[in-house]
């Protein structure tokens, strides 16, 4: 399973597909697959029969998860796409950082 630099909450672009140039919050990551759910980014819609936990049935709409090589980590600072490396933080443990500015990615 690939170690990935993105967490749910961050804000991201997406640089490559259908949806390229949309930015959006990450609801979402799945490690296993190499996957991640943002927000308003490849909606799609589902014809849902009538069940118990949705009695009413109909056309359900949700996001579908998109790979994570399409997608860029947002600076924080400039709001720009950027690459992230990792480092030893002032306590020790490591942190994400933004290549472009060199600050902390806060965890969110």
């Amino acid at each position: 399973m690939p170690k990935l630099n993105i967490r749910k909450g961050d804000r991201v672009k997406v640089i490559s597909g259908n949806y390229k140039g949309q930015e959006g919050t990450v609801i979402r990551v799945e490690p296993d697959k190499s996957r991640v759910v943002v927000d308003g980014v490849n909606r799609r819609k589902r014809h849902m029969k009538p069940s118990q936990t949705n009695p009413e049935g109909g056309i359900v709409e949700f996001e579908a998860p998109i790979h994570v090589s399409n997608v860029m980590l947002l600076d924080p600072a400039s709001g720009e796409p950027t690459r992230v490396r990792r480092a030893a933080g002032t306590d020790g443990k490591r942190e994400r950082v933004a290549v472009r500015s060199g600050r902390v990615i806060p965890r969110v």
